[in-house]
């Protein structure tokens, strides 16, 4: 079973659709018990850091989701939580990665936020597996995790390269949307699903 994090943060129903698209079961729960049982955890989120980690600490969620030992992925605003710090109301984050979320500079030479398409760089990572780099994806997004160790996959906006996709251990992040990026975002949730789960 998959379970979806319920916390009251946006996007849910797209990804819960495109998961019923590739016949998966999944399952909307904020229950600890579901969460650390389930084969699978993805963590969605479209909203703001601040509210969402006061959301997450009020549902008891915080501890729950650093103890997660199955893979693990967050998508967009759920993979900036993952990080430590976000600029975004100045908010102490999960501290499973050790980045820091900013905003875009204000001198950025295209709109903020980012919205739309845009191409994905990567070398080699099993949630990519099939997809060739060069491949595009669809962002929407004011603050983003500079590139780092655990960068997979970085995307370029105008003269600023930042992370798109990052991974340690059993822990992932996109930060564009997958359910939202066609062909190239159901084969990059389709090797999510595919991963080998500890037992």
């Amino acid at each position: 079973m998959i379970a979806v994090v319920d916390y009251n943060a946006g996007n849910i129903r797209s990804v819960l659709c495109a998961l019923e698209r590739l016949g998966a079961k999944a399952e909307l729960t904020c229950e600890r018990d579901k969460i650390l049982s389930a084969d699978r955890v993805i963590f969605p989120g479209v909203g703001q850091a601040e509210s969402a980690m006061a959301e997450l600490e009020k549902r008891g969620l915080v501890e729950t989701l650093r103890q997660v030992k199955r893979p693990f992925l967050g998508i967009c605003l759920g993979m900036q939580l993952m990080n430590a710090f976000s600029e975004e109301g100045d908010v102490n984050l999960l501290s499973l990665f050790d980045n820091r979320v900013s905003l875009f500079p204000s001198d950025l030479g295209f709109k903020i936020p980012h919205v739309g398409w845009n191409s994905i760089s990567f070398n080699t990572s099993p949630l990519f597996e099939g997809i060739e780099s060069g491949s595009y994806v669809y962002y929407v997004h004011s603050y983003y995790v500079p590139l780092s160790s655990s960068t997979i996959a970085s995307t370029d906006y105008d003269n600023l390269t930042f992370t798109a996709s990052m991974a340690k251990d059993n822990f992932f992040g996109c930060q564009f949307h997958p359910e939202k990026s066609g062909e190239v975002g159901e084969r990059i949730l389709k090797n999510f699903l595919s991963l080998e789960v500890e037992k």
